[in-house]
């Protein structure tokens, strides 16, 4: 019975190599959190779209779409037609057929304009926020990108300490079945309580086959974040560390400065001041220089003017003025007031949101850091009690379920810190990502 019994525990030992440690035997190159996230940021498809859509506000922030350049236009016409025509003059008359009539005209425009209310300055500041408002937004997406990649990172550590706890649970109750059978073999055990071991067994190895399937969807997650193949295989390192020095007055002042969606609402607060601005210089009067250069030449066979030729400089200064326009100047005026106060009061929003958000974001990070160290003295407490349950077992002075309970017990502890762990380390990320001072994980 003894040697049954060991050849199935080495068989389950194969079948979970195989089965579970496939993925390890596969897994060579160790991925760090630095290398996760610059691999990440250099990679991933929205931060290259957000970074294509900041280089397009960087060219749209130019002096010539502001409206301060002249334009030059060029234009060109070539005409050819073919007439019959039938005329008299001074008594005489005459017809032609298929006479040729062909002309030529070319011209070079000139228009610039000297002044328009000062709208081409606050189109060109307007310009210089919107510039910004593309670098801020692409600093938003980064840290977004950052914040998940690292929550994906810790995620899969917190998964794969779960296995280790797993798998140590399988061994104890091995060891229980072990035990079992022995005394079964001696006469001193039943087939239930054996049983009832194997059908724990069973519970264990399913629970781990869960939690290994897990581990694999949360590697197939990073991936997507790298924008890398989701089969790329790939180890972690084995810690989450937590940072326990973050401090509140120093957090607050860097979300009041350095928050991106608050600074985002600060610059839209400045663009809506300077359409209002723009708008307003339309009631200045618009003067414009004009020149340019025609060359009109025309050939006709058929009439009295065979020949026309034609060509000369021109310049001048035009003046437009907006008299009446059925009062819309001042509806859109209106307008864009509202739209400010609208702006205003969204940087409000944003600002009360970001203090509620670190008032509640810093308050889990202090009850998780708390129950971190609550549960570590919970763990000691529930490791010893295992260690005693399983030797009492074998000594047949407690129960089969007695040592399944402090099994549990024990499990739940250490399940139980890890999540505290990771709890505390969602936390910090979350109040780095409000503060934009990201960089501190690594």
């Amino acid at each position: 019975m003894m040697n049954v019994a060991r050849f199935r525990l080495i068989t389950c030992s194969i079948f979970l190599f195989l089965t579970f440690g496939l993925n390890i035997a596969k897994s060579q190159d160790l991925l760090t959190l630095e290398d996760a996230i610059s691999f990440g940021l250099e990679n991933n498809y929205n931060v290259q779209i957000f970074k294509n859509l900041s280089e397009i506000a960087a060219n749209n922030h130019s002096v010539g779409n502001a409206g301060f350049l002249p334009t030059i236009t060029g234009t060109a016409t070539s005409t050819e037609r073919v007439e019959d025509s039938d005329f008299s003059a001074g008594g005489e008359s005459r017809s032609t057929s298929g006479a040729r009539n062909s002309s030529r005209n070319m011209a070079l425009n000139f228009n610039w304009t000297l002044f328009d209310g000062f709208q081409m300055f606050r189109s060109y500041d307007r310009l210089g926020v919107l510039q910004d408002v593309g670098d801020e937004e692409l600093r938003l997406e980064m840290e977004l990108l950052i914040a998940n990649i690292t929550l994906g990172y810790y995620n899969i550590i917190r998964i794969n300490e779960q296995l280790v706890i797993l798998e140590n649970n399988i061994d104890v109750t091995e060891e229980r079945i072990l035990i079992e059978e022995t005394k079964v073999d001696l006469g001193s055990g039943s087939e239930y309580d054996l049983l009832q071991a194997q059908s724990d067994l069973n519970a264990d190895r399913a629970a781990y086959i869960r939690e290994n399937n897990s581990l694999t969807e949360a590697k197939i997650a990073l991936n997507q974040l790298l924008s890398r193949a989701p089969d790329t295989n790939f180890i972690v390192t084995d810690d989450i560390s937590i940072n326990r020095g973050l401090s509140a007055d120093e957090l607050y002042q860097r979300i009041m400065m350095e928050n991106t969606e608050l600074s985002i609402a600060r610059m839209e607060k400045e663009i809506s001041s300077l359409e209002i601005k723009t708008i307003r210089g339309e009631r200045f009067p618009e003067i414009s220089l004009t020149s340019g250069y025609s060359f009109n030449r025309s050939e006709n066979d058929g009439g009295f003017i065979r020949f026309n030729e034609s060509t000369g400089f021109s310049v001048g200064i035009s003046a437009r003025v907006n008299i009446f326009d059925g009062f819309n100047l001042n509806r859109r005026i209106d307008n864009a007031i509202i739209q400010s106060k609208n702006a205003e009061i969204n940087y409000e929003i944003q600002k009360l949101r970001l203090e509620s958000d670190f008032l509640t974001i810093f308050r889990a990070y202090q009850n998780s850091i708390e129950l971190v160290d609550l549960e570590e003295r919970n763990l000691e407490n529930a490791e010893q009690t295992v260690d005693i349950a399983l030797e009492r077992f074998r000594l047949g002075s407690i129960s089969s379920l007695e040592l399944r309970e402090a099994q549990r017990t024990f499990l739940q502890a250490e399940n139980r810190l890890i999540n505290a762990k990771f709890e505390a380390k969602i936390a910090e990320i979350e109040l780095l990502q409000l503060s934009g001072d990201l960089g501190r994980l690594l």
